[in-house]
């Protein structure tokens, strides 16, 4: 049987995230022993935990996350270690390419614990999203809460993977995963309208 690793981290109250974004908060509305069973309702942001960013996201004119392809959070993918700070350069990313492998996944270790929000994490530079988007990369993911630096605005990299129509991972929980080819599962849900979607984001031995 083929090893399974979970590379997403668990989903709590007490989730880190933007802070000018909404915490997860669960509300019991039925529960033991008053009623025969539990139910609970949910409410988060849909940028919780891994999650997958839809082009709406960073693009007026950009499709929901219903709407994406599931192509790309499915198949072959690459996990790289780049422990550069502040920024993926396009030099970190070109051994990975010469693999021709569509689906690349930058393990950076910058955001050690999933519970704490820390500006400093790892991002691209827009450089190194361009080259990988000349040459076929179709999905990028990264253990970090965006693949934009914590206070860009203009959001270069999300602009650059809008401009190769590639798709992103973001919040990966990759420690402990060696550099190695994978199978990716990571599928959005189909949230209708939506700007993203949580993802259970695993990868399989191939």
């Amino acid at each position: 049987m083929k090893k399974i690793y979970d590379i997403s981290p668990s989903v709590s109250t007490r989730s880190a995230l933007f802070p000018e974004d909404t915490r997860l908060e669960r509300e019991l509305l039925c529960d033991y022993p008053k009623s025969i069973f539990q139910l609970s309702r949910l409410t988060c942001s849909p940028h919780v935990g891994a999650h997958a960013d839809a082009p709406l996201h960073y693009d007026p004119k950009g499709i929901s996350i219903d709407q994406v392809e599931l192509d790309p959070y499915l198949g072959e993918c690459l996990v790289v270690t780049c422990q550069t700070r502040p920024l993926i350069l396009p030099e970190d990313c070109k051994k990975a390419l010469e693999t021709k492998i569509p689906r690349l996944l930058f393990r950076t270790l910058s955001q050690p614990d999933p519970n704490v929000f820390n500006e400093d994490f790892s991002a691209f530079s827009p450089e190194a999203v361009e080259l990988m988007g000349k040459n076929g990369v179709k999905l990028i993911g990264i253990d970090t809460p965006s693949i934009d630096p914590a206070h860009s605005k203009p959001l270069p990299s999300h602009q650059a993977i809008r401009k190769w129509g590639m798709r992103n991972l973001e919040n990966l929980r990759l420690e402990g995963v060696l550099d190695a080819r994978y199978e990716l599962i990571a599928l959005p849900l189909k949230l209708v309208g939506f700007d993203a979607s949580p993802v259970r984001a695993i990868l399989r031995e191939v």
